[in-house]
């Protein structure tokens, strides 16, 4: 349906474009015998007539009283856990959910023309890279975008996370509290919110301590850089004797590695981790770490999603759950 509620052809987009009705079929078939000029008027004259081509409504009718889910890193065991959490919470709702996995490496507008062709009621996207012009493109369709997890420098943006800042501060009231002076930190993407409040927190409660890190290395929140870098930590003197790593499958990674060094954990080195994925309860682990609630904050985000659903203009709320320090064997 056109914008005036009447039904527009690809005829009618090829008159308003001024070229052939065979054209405007190969505009959106990405066709390579249409020159970059053509195709934009194409898309252009049925964006002002409302035209969407036959695939397009097809999608259109399949993602009626749909949520989008963009999800990056998911080699981290806790984006698998949040989307099996929104996806039952969604599902409840009354709602299907429609994943979109972001490349290794990418940003989120790698998967950009997807999400908006599908035309879902809202997105929920975790990834830390996503750019205003994702958010700038789903506003213009009235489209709620709300980031699980993650917050950006965008007052505009919606966002439900947990309190990152208040966790890496637990972690080193942990350490000081049992007596530990040389401490070290595993970070992960500096330019990450995630990395940024989990180790400005931790820094911070140290500074109150007149505690300075012994060490502080990036594992890029992933298992096998983590495993490697402290691996080298652990083989330099001076190493320290506990360690805060900024997610959970990284404090395995220091788990792992330290055993690998011949120390034992947490004799040797104590090992405090984030996220409370499932595999830090296993036996061969038991590690200590900071609980986010993802019931909690599932719930803020379907809320968040309902209110801008009933008014646009309401976004720019950042939603932030707390949290708390699981004790097992690891510290």
């Amino acid at each position: 349906m056109g914008k005036s509620g009447t039904t527009v052809t690809a005829a009618d987009v090829a008159v308003e474009a001024e070229v052939s009705r065979s054209a405007v079929s190969r505009a959106f078939r990405q066709d390579r015998s249409l020159s970059e000029e053509k195709r934009a008027r194409i898309l252009a004259a049925a964006k002002r007539l409302g035209y969407l081509p036959p695939s397009a409504q097809a999608v259109a009718r399949l993602a009626d009283k749909t949520i989008t889910l963009v999800v990056a890193d998911m080699d981290n065991p806790f984006y698998p856990m949040a989307a099996n959490a929104l996806s039952h919470a969604i599902h409840a709702s009354g709602r299907r959910l429609i994943l979109h996995a972001v490349p290794p490496q990418e940003d989120v507008d790698s998967v950009l023309r997807q999400v908006l062709d599908y035309r879902s009621e809202a997105a929920i996207v975790t990834s830390s890279l996503m750019s205003s012009r994702m958010a700038r493109d789903c506003r213009a369709q009235n489209m709620p975008v709300i980031l699980f997890n993650r917050v950006q420098p965008d007052r505009r943006m919606t966002a439900v996370t947990c309190d990152n800042y208040g966790g890496g501060r637990l972690a080193a009231e942990k350490f000081i509290e049992a007596g530990f002076r040389r401490i070290g930190m595993v970070g992960g993407r500096v330019n990450t919110s995630t990395h940024l409040e989990r180790s400005r927190g931790f820094c911070d409660r140290l500074a109150e301590a007149d505690i300075r890190l012994t060490a502080a290395i990036s594992g890029e929140f992933k298992y096998d850089v983590a495993f490697d870098v402290v691996r080298e930590l652990l083989a330099e003197s001076g190493r320290p004797d506990a360690l805060f790593c900024l997610n959970d499958i990284m404090a395995l990674a220091a788990i792992d590695a330290a055993r690998v060094a011949g120390l034992r954990v947490p004799d040797d080195i104590a090992v405090i981790g984030f996220d409370d994925i499932p595999m830090a309860s296993w036996p061969s682990y038991r590690l200590t770490t900071v609980r986010q609630p993802i019931r909690r904050m599932v719930a803020d985000t379907l809320e968040l999603i309902q209110a801008q659903l009933l008014d646009p203009e309401v976004c720019g709320t950042i939603r932030i759950a707390p949290v708390r320090l699981i004790e097992r064997d690891s510290a």
